[in-house]
């Protein structure tokens, strides 16, 4: 089962992720890799651009060491 954000969640929840990434001094590349996602993805996913998986979401949470209520608006 596929699931969608609306645009204004998908900046939201990438403006998260940017924010506590850069809160603990990482490069993005650091936490695409420690979360087994590509680069370019991640990037995407830290712009808004694109709808990524809850799987996805949950291992860059892992990776930043945060709660997903730091990452998710819902």
């Amino acid at each position: 089962m596929a699931y969608y954000y609306t645009a204004k969640i998908r900046e939201e929840i990438g403006k998260n992720i940017q924010r506590s990434r850069k809160r603990k001094g990482l490069k993005q590349v650091d936490v695409a890799v420690d979360a087994g996602i590509n680069t370019s993805y991640y990037g995407k996913i830290e712009r808004g651009i694109v709808n990524p998986s809850l799987e996805k979401l949950f291992r860059i949470i892992k990776s930043l060491k945060v709660k997903s209520s730091d990452i998710l608006p819902f």
